[in-house]
């Protein structure tokens, strides 16, 4: 398509954009004629009652006689804020509150409709050179939260509607589309992107362009892009919430990326359990279709494409690429040995691009900016920026988005606010299931993809779940090797005895030893040993990366934490007190009043002793449960 050709249709939405054309809608930020309040409604914020703040809205207009707008908005990514509102009223800048339940609605609204600061509840105001300014409110690109950012993926979550096209486009989207159709032939565009450093940010890191210009080199009648939403790390949800909160970025994205590589289809495998995500999408992938956007004549152009929503079951392996593909096509979810790459020969055996939703959603930025601007940001090697998503024993949970090269330190202590309830740090778990730890002495590192796998961790999709010292790294290693051996499609030895076999072994060395088993403590000795050597068996023998990345929190944890590793062994102890069958309860002889309750509620009768004199706890027939210390009201039960 010659750049001349798509010249009017650019004059078109550029006049749009800037609200001179008659297919302008009126843009509430940036010209309300009228109050308009805005609810943070993600999953996060529904979680936490923003659906019953927007019906006490609603009620509160009403019952008012207030005109304004209500507009639902996806996560801002202050999660652990929420439910969060923002109100403008006319003249003024938009202003953000936080802990807004139901009973918070009619205060906040009451003072700010009588144009008065509320004492309470304040966040931030957002930054504007043309509204009147809110005295003593700090603006939001002030707050700790969201000052160290750069938020090029998150742009528009928690700002825009995500049901309003016209809100994308005045915002600039589509813009990058419009410009690639105009000025750029697909090679261009894949050598853009490889220019600008891009990696795949699912895990696996590799040169975005490069994965581009091997589906654009291989002949073929059909190509696919696939856009892998399958997020099923514990702890992370970067891709849900930017499809809720900016549904038209991940579009965009896409419909460059299909342009650059030839592909007339582009499939969104996203994981069933996402419903907000998938309605939103649904609504914008329809309004991009009925503006011209997707379909058989993508604005005039003579391009193709349709975007279909395939969902998952919710199995962990269809992260994986090839397990994938054989979902897509109606087959069980295994992955197969490469090569073939999936560039090559993918969907029914066509050349295949498989990205995630936050790469995808880097690529307008690159287009409309230019490949220096991104790779300007970052280390050598891992340029722009990560979206984490924050969980755990930290203060601030919630979505960040910083520049590679950020320190671990700088995200847990200055953007996240440190520790909760002043507890002291033991570890982070960054990259789930398949990723390591980042302990103390490794604060300081650099977040890049080299950095993290040399301190025995890996970048992952981006989840950071964070541990204070009441966290147990045994039961750590035990839920992760839990989870992943649950999730194992078994089609390959290594990874499906394997992974059964470690995690026998840890809950054999958090179990308490019963009568005649005077051989455990050998066993739970050689249980540790094997553990390493199975585990290297497994990373270097298992078929698949997920396979391969399996045995990453055990190895992690016995790296760092061996020394907990060696009181479960030895002491039969677990510091913490997470493992619940390796405690000690005894009665404190001098303030049992022997009321007898603690014995009526002990499940297998270990605790003896007469109405009205002290009590005592067998020991051989103690299941730890906790039943007697929940029981009783004295205070008499003391736990080892």
């Amino acid at each position: 398509m010659l750049a001349t050709d798509i010249k009017p249709l650019l004059k078109n939405f550029n006049e749009y954009k800037t609200g001179k054309s008659e297919l302008k809608a009126e843009f509430k930020e940036k010209n309300p004629t009228k109050p308009v309040i805005y609810v943070g409604a993600g999953t996060c914020g529904l979680a936490a009652g923003a659906d019953k703040t927007l019906a006490k809205v609603r009620e509160y207009l009403k019952n008012k006689n207030i005109e304004a707008d209500v507009t639902e908005t996806g996560c801002i990514g202050l999660c652990s804020s929420e439910p969060l509102m923002d109100v403008q009223i006319p003249g003024f800048n938009r202003i953000s509150f936080e802990f807004v339940s139901e009973d918070k609605v009619e205060g906040i609204l009451d003072q700010i409709f009588a144009l008065n600061t509320p004492k309470s509840n304040i966040l931030a105001q957002f930054r504007s050179k043309d509204f009147r300014i809110w005295e003593n409110v700090q603006f939001l690109d002030e707050h700790p939260f969201f000052k160290p950012q750069m938020r090029f993926v998150l742009k528009n979550c928690g700002i825009i509607n995500p049901g309003s096209i016209e809100e994308y486009i005045l915002r600039g989207g589509y813009a990058a589309l419009l410009k690639t159709y105009s000025d750029y032939q697909p090679v261009d565009i894949c050598d853009i992107i490889e220019k600008s450093g891009l990696r795949g940010r699912g895990g696996g890191g590799f040169l975005t362009g490069r994965k581009w210009k091997f589906a654009l080199g291989t002949e073929s009648d059909h190509k696919y892009l696939i856009c892998n939403a399958d997020e099923g790390d514990p702890g992370a949800f970067m891709d849900r919430a930017v499809i809720e909160g900016d549904p038209h970025r991940l579009i965009e994205g896409m419909a460059i990326a299909a342009y650059a590589i030839g592909a007339e289809t582009g499939i969104v495998y996203i994981r069933a359990e996402y419903p907000l995500a998938i309605k939103r999408l649904k609504v914008a992938l329809k309004q991009a279709k009925e503006n011209g956007l997707l379909g058989d004549n993508i604005l005039g152009t003579g391009k193709k494409l349709e975007i279909k929503i395939k969902m998952g079951a919710g199995a962990f392996v269809c992260g994986e690429e090839t397990a994938m593909i054989h979902s897509i096509e109606g087959k069980r979810g295994m992955p197969r040995p490469r090569p073939l790459f999936p560039a090559v020969s993918g969907l029914f055996g066509k050349p295949t691009v498989i990205n995630n939703v936050e790469t995808l959603a880097n690529v307008p930025y690159i287009l409309e900016n230019g490949a220096e601007s991104f790779n300007s940001l970052g280390t050598e090697k891992s340029k722009g920026t990560k979206v984490f998503a924050l969980s755990g024993k930290i203060s601030l949970t919630g979505l960040v988005e910083i520049p590679m090269g950020t320190t671990v330190r700088e995200v847990l202590f200055g953007i996240a606010g440190g520790i909760k309830n002043g507890k002291k740090f033991k570890a982070v778990q960054i990259g789930g299931p398949s990723g390591g730890c980042i302990t103390e002495q490794n604060l300081d590192i650099q977040i890049d993809y080299e950095s993290l796998i040399q301190a025995g961790a890996m970048m992952g999709s981006g989840g950071l779940v964070v541990m204070d010292e009441d966290n147990c790294m045994v039961d750590v290693a035990k839920f992760f090797m839990d989870f992943i051996q649950r999730e194992s499609c078994g089609k390959c030895i290594p990874c499906r005895e394997g992974t059964a076999r470690m995690l026998e072994i840890l809950e054999n060395i958090t179990h308490k030893p019963g009568s005649g088993e005077s051989h455990s403590a050998l066993e739970r000795i050689n249980g540790v040993i094997q553990l390493e050597k199975l585990g290297q068996v497994i990373k270097e023998t298992s078929l698949c990366g997920l396979g391969q990345t399996a045995p990453n929190p055990v190895l992690s944890t016995l790296r760092w934490f061996r020394h907990e590793y060696e009181q479960h062994i030895f002491d039969r102890k677990c510091a913490a007190g997470v493992c619940t069958e390796l405690r000690t309860f005894k009665i404190d002889v001098d303030k049992c009043t022997g009321c007898t309750i603690c014995a009526k509620k002990c499940p297998t009768g270990a605790i003896i002793g007469g109405k009205k004199t002290p009590h005592f706890i067998i020991e051989e027939k103690c299941i730890a449960c906790g039943a007697c210390d929940e029981a009783c009201k004295f205070d008499a039960i003391l736990i080892f």
